[in-house]
């Protein structure tokens, strides 16, 4: 992963993002961080003042960021949501087998293991979490047959999640294939008009 051409700044991000998915915040050392973006401790603290944790939050934005640019991507691309929430769901899938069903979620594998003392990681987290509905949110309402677009978009993040947190652990992507088979049934009975 380590990508000498890149700043030392976004070689950190990068790395941390990395651990993140595969083992979240607590399970990786400052060392082994170091080691992967190829950078001294000082280089840390040149551009992360506040060490670990600073970086933690520079690594989720970055997160966060690439999720919307996917998602900002493909839900425009199709005049059906459910699609491209197809797309994104079966790209999620490639990358955890691809991983060997080590890298999940850097927001939900954070969020995991973040207590109340976590205040920085949990903000956000949080906002990441509400970047990523907010974009849903707003492609379902666009459909203009979606009453609770809100609702629907937070049932979307939390059952596609749940199923990768399940089919991480599982070592298999049935989980997340039976979510997604139920959950796009509903969107689409939802974008059909049918409120039954």
């Amino acid at each position: 992963m380590k990508n000498d051409s890149l700043p030392t700044k976004e070689r950190l991000i990068r790395a941390m993002g990395d651990a993140l998915q595969r083992r979240g915040l607590h399970g990786v050392g400052l060392n082994e961080i170091l080691a992967e973006a190829g950078t001294p401790k000082g280089g840390l603290y040149h551009h992360f003042p506040g060490g670990k944790t600073e970086l933690a939050v520079a690594a989720i934005h970055a997160k966060v960021a690439e999720l919307c640019a996917a998602l900002d991507k493909l839900l425009p691309a199709s005049p059906d949501p459910v699609v491209a929430l197809e797309l994104w769901t079966s790209k999620a899938q490639q990358l955890l087998m691809a991983s060997g069903y080590q890298r999940g979620c850097p927001l939900a594998t954070v969020a995991l293991e973040s207590d109340a003392d976590d205040v920085a990681i949990r903000q956000a987290l949080s906002e990441g979490f509400a970047a990523v509905r907010l974009r849903l949110a707003d492609a379902l309402q666009a459909s203009g047959k979606i009453a609770d677009a809100s609702g629907l978009a937070a049932l979307v993040v939390a059952s596609y999640e749940g199923a990768l947190l399940q089919a991480r652990v599982a070592g298999s992507t049935e989980p997340m294939e039976l979510t997604s088979r139920t959950l796009f049934a509903l969107l689409r009975s939802q974008l059909q008009g049918d409120s039954k």
